[in-house]
């Protein structure tokens, strides 16, 4: 998935990622692409709850290593 697939028109994207500070926005962006990425291959519907993965990003979540398999 690519930027271009964040659900920027969704209310609660939107108000969760104006409630964390700037530094950790692209931190958000990506959690929520690759959630929403694997709810859809597991689940067939990406149902993301954006509170919970900005809860996440501030408490320390980080992409540290890549993919494997």
């Amino acid at each position: 998935m690519m930027k271009d697939d964040l659900p920027t028109k969704s209310l609660g994207y939107q108000v969760e990622r104006e409630r964390l500070p700037e530094e950790l926005r692209d931190h958000f962006d990506v959690l929520v692409l690759e959630y929403r990425y694997y709810a859809i291959v597991h689940h067939r519907h990406p149902f993301v709850s954006y509170k919970v993965l900005a809860d996440l990003v501030k408490s320390g979540w980080r992409l540290s290593a890549k993919q494997v398999g």
